[in-house]
């Protein structure tokens, strides 16, 4: 049995081929490649992207890095299994409340008590996108923002694709603070204590996030009314979104270095929306478009949940640019009170599971428990055992379990009887199945690249550019993130990398171990299994490619704005933004 455990035991070796890190890079990059040629060129479905994608991994790994083949299959299976708890499972029943909420016919009632802050779709984008999606991406996060938030705008009236792109990219700038601050804590737990550096903390970290991020929010709410309206949006909404972006980063700075790290992007979404509706009080756009328009030709029949919305959504804008004006329905107070709760209900849950005493308590058995994968035995290149092969069931702190609560909550109050939203249960499942099979496939290749020191290689080969590293260490948690859909997971892999080539390099640890959580944040956009959760949550499973080609430029062109940021930081032009202690 001993000789098995020593035949089975692997190791990390960081330059497999030829000793040499640039040659293996070549190899670890293979992966990574046919997942964005699959999903960006080739338009292949994301499941199927995903599943050739691990099988190019699994083969990697095997027979490059000479992983145990069944060491990788159950490092494999290890991440599919994260894939679909806890990932998967906030998103199904996220998009479950959701469904309650179609049932009931309530998110028409929603929808309308949004087109009478605005009926202007371009201020909705800012307003429900960007500032209630920062709000879910505080509570919640991994991917729960772009679940709940896509299908709000698409019952807007918004399209299939655009209502996507406009979730995904507006799921940025909050990102290194979701979960109250998950990614940040992860930060700082991973790198305490490297490079002899006391700042490597989290209340530190945070403060040098918070003044990177912000510059990001200023520019985002732009973003989002060019890509709803183009420059005619931008001409004619920049107030709203300017506004909308300056005390959301505001927000984000004061609370970040002032206030509590764990809190900021609550207190800068809540800002945010209040200074958008304040505005409206006193300036609107010049003219409302109507933008909802036809569905366009390539755009594929409507799903079972694109029907529901149009069926419970009969009621046209407000009004539009030729001038017509149509007739909107006023809800009862007590109706409008009912659409809002089940978001009401999301805060309040999970609020109280996140104090500090209650969090404490759901962390430790018999709500949280931590083993060890069965089977799986790899070492990293330190020769110390992966922290990766334990696996934390949380069953019951888990966002997803919060969310079911949320939704037996919301079945109550809205009404529902249990065999309907049982049913509605299930139809979830079945919407969802394309995407699951996805998120689940990509987070098995995340584990196998992870695991198998694939990603080690890669962030080893970026490492050797020396002192140019620092306007490479945003791009290096970009990776990280478009692999895992988390910058919790980026920072966790790339994080203690980023100080030790800090160190090496003479650049500031604290800057470069920040940069990796904010460029990370850019990655959201184009991770494959955020674009199944987009497309799967407004029926269009399958076309994730589609979305992907409309977001990723955007992806691009944010992450050089924050390599430039960071690169300038680490210069006497901007080197007063970094904490000195």
């Amino acid at each position: 049995m001993a000789d098995l455990v020593l035949v089975e035991q692997f190791q990390i070796v960081t330059d497999p081929v030829a000793d040499s890190v640039a040659v293996s890079a070549i190899f670890a990059v293979l992966p990574l490649l046919t997942l964005f040629l699959l999903l960006g060129v080739f338009r292949v479905r994301a499941w199927l992207a995903g599943v050739i994608s691990l099988v190019v991994a699994l083969i990697v790994a095997i027979t490059v890095y000479s992983m145990p083949v069944g060491q990788a299959l159950l490092s494999a299976s290890e991440g599919a299994a994260f894939g679909f708890f806890p990932i998967l499972w906030i998103v199904i029943n996220a998009i479950w409340v959701y469904n309650l909420t179609v049932v009931s016919g309530h998110f028409d009632v929603l929808r309308r008590s949004m087109e009478r802050v605005s009926p202007d779709m371009r201020i909705q984008a800012i307003i429900v996108a960007f500032c209630f999606g920062a709000l879910l991406e505080a509570l919640a996060g991994f991917g729960t923002p772009v679940a709940v938030t896509v299908v709000m705008l698409m019952a807007l009236g918004f399209p299939p694709i655009r209502a996507a792109c406009v979730a995904l990219i507006a799921n940025t700038a909050p990102v290194a603070f979701g979960a109250l601050a998950t990614p940040i804590v992860t930060l700082g737990t991973v790198t305490s204590g490297a490079a002899g550096d006391p700042r490597l903390n989290t209340d530190t970290l945070g403060a040098m996030v918070g003044r990177q991020t912000p510059v990001l929010a200023i520019v985002v709410p732009l973003v989002l009314v060019a890509v709803v309206d183009g420059r005619r949006g931008v001409r004619q909404t920049w107030p709203a979104a300017v506004v909308a972006g300056l005390v959301f980063a505001v927000g984000q700075f004061v609370a970040s270095n002032y206030i509590s790290v764990p809190l900021t992007d609550i207190v800068a979404s809540l800002a945010a929306a209040a200074a958008v509706v304040l505005l409206l009080r006193f300036w609107q756009p010049s003219e409302t478009p109507e933008l909802a328009g036809p569905r366009s030709p390539d755009t594929p029949p409507m799903s079972t949940a694109e029907a529901r919305l149009t069926s419970s959504s009969p009621t046209p804008p407000a009004s539009s640019s030729s001038g017509d004006v149509a007739v909107v329905r006023r809800d009862a107070p007590a109706e409008v009170v009912r659409a809002y709760a089940p978001y009401l209900i999301i805060i309040v849950i999970f609020a109280i599971a996140n104090l500090g005493p209650v969090k404490e308590a759901l962390a430790a058995e018999p709500w949280t428990v931590v083993f060890k994968w069965p089977g799986l035995d790899v070492l990293g290149a330190n020769g110390k055992p992966l922290a990766s092969t334990n696996f934390t069931f949380g069953w019951l702190p888990a966002a997803g379990t919060l969310m079911i609560i949320a939704g037996v909550l919301t079945a109550v109050v809205l009404r529902i009887r249990p065999g309907a939203a049982l049913r509605a249960y299930g139809r979830t499942y079945v919407e969802l199945r394309q995407p699951i099979v996805t998120v689940m496939a990509v987070l098995a290749l995340a584990y196998v690249l992870n695991q198998s020191g694939q990603t080690n290689t890669l962030g080893a080969f970026l490492a050797t550019a020396g002192s140019v590293f620092v306007f490479l260490s945003s791009i290096l948690g970009w990776i990280g993130v478009a692999v895992t859909g988390s910058d919790t997971s980026s920072n966790a892999l790339f994080g203690a990398l980023q100080v030790q080539t800090a160190a090496k390099a003479g650049l500031d640890p604290v800057l470069l171990a920040a940069a990796n959580s904010s460029g990370g944040v850019l990655g959201k956009m184009v991770s494959p299994q955020n674009l199944a959760i987009a497309a799967g949550a407004v029926g269009m499973a399958g076309r994730e490619g589609d979305i992907f080609r409309k977001v990723v430029l955007w992806s691009a062109v944010l992450l050089l704005f924050m390599c430039v940021l960071v690169t300038l930081q680490a210069t006497p032009v901007l080197d007063w933004m970094v904490p000195a202690s």
